[in-house]
């Protein structure tokens, strides 16, 4: 009887040690969450003030810092295609700093650049996919060919006396472009810029004579009769600008390419804190009115969660490494 109770009493004993220990290991994981943020919230954005991504991410900060009762800044640290900002975050380890990422942040990166200071897979956890968006295949006003295939046959011609602008070696515009070079049988060369807004000026300068720019600040030059525009770099007519011809139609079948925009945290940020900033971003960016105002920057919403944006990036990674491969592309 003595042996029996002695027995009970310890599992009693080890019960209640293991549901103490359950309460404190689950006080742990869900508490952060619950007190999150205790101070700013900074976005960290790896392109100019005026650029896509720091427009999106201006856009999301006033919705986000109302949602959190917090403040919400953005904050600019360019350089490096993006790099510079993404390596920034990845090294955060104050539990307020996330990042606005575009594709090659968060994909290629180490691919292009072994010797690159972070790596997206290991140093950054995906929160959410908001936008993505075809590219538009610009031009000087000036440029040869009344139509696009006549464009990219005076391309071939020119060969390497032809130079083409991106925000920075490993962007989507860059790797893209790199692309479409062995698809279409062209070679301009490449120069990169801060961002795409600098590209743009690039070609009214006259420096360039050819990029893939994002819709929004592609049209706008377009409409205002400053840039020419040859086609979108997807494989059927986008819905952000309906009245461009694919790339399909210009004459390159089977050249599809897609730019996006996404949240992402340091590894270092508690999950439970992640989990509530991934379903934050989801439901404002799918919000009508985030809807209007991205379409208008030129994206296409998604608002995904922190699954759906890591299952891109593994597809991107894999079409993108598949063409830094083929091509040789290396880190200039």
């Amino acid at each position: 009887m003595k042996h029996t109770l002695f027995r009970r009493t310890a599992v009693f004993a080890v019960l209640a040690a293991f549901a103490a220990t359950a309460m404190a290991q689950n006080k742990a994981t869900t508490t952060p969450a619950a007190d999150w943020p205790t101070k700013t919230v900074r976005i960290i954005v790896g392109f100019p003030a005026g650029s896509s991504p720091d427009l999106t991410a201006r856009t999301l900060a006033e919705p986000l810092a109302k949602a959190l009762g917090q403040t919400v800044i953005v904050e600019n640290k360019v350089g490096a295609g993006g790099n510079i900002a993404a390596d920034y975050v990845g090294k955060a380890n104050d539990d307020h700093t996330i990042g606005l990422m575009i594709n090659g942040n968060m994909t290629i990166a180490k691919l292009l650049n072994p010797k690159l200071s972070y790596d997206p897979l290991k140093d950054l956890t995906p929160i959410s996919l908001i936008g993505v968006s075809p590219l538009v295949l610009t031009a000087p006003v000036g440029a040869p060919g009344a139509t696009a295939q006549e464009f990219l046959a005076a391309a071939r011609t020119a060969g390497d006396k032809w130079s083409y602008g991106t925000p920075g070696v490993g962007t989507v515009g860059h790797i893209g472009m790199e692309w479409l070079k062995s698809k279409a049988g062209i070679n301009p060369v490449h120069v990169p810029y801060p961002g795409y807004p600098q590209v743009a000026n690039g070609m009214l300068g006259g420096q360039l004579q050819l990029a893939m720019l994002p819709p929004a600040l592609a049209m706008a030059q377009i409409k205002a009769g400053k840039l020419r525009a040859i086609g979108v770099t997807s494989s059927g007519r986008s819905t952000l600008v309906p009245e461009l011809p694919s790339m399909s139609e210009a004459g390159v079948p089977g050249f599809s390419l897609e730019i996006w925009n996404a949240i992402a945290a340091p590894k270092s940020l508690p999950k439970p804190v992640a989990q509530k900033l991934s379903a934050l971003f989801s439901e404002i960016a799918r919000s009508p009115e985030m809807r209007q105002k991205l379409f208008q920057q030129g994206w296409q919403v998604v608002g995904t969660s922190a699954e759906g944006l890591a299952n891109r990036v593994k597809l991107d990674t894999a079409l993108l490494g598949g063409v830094i491969t083929t091509q040789g592309i290396k880190a200039e």
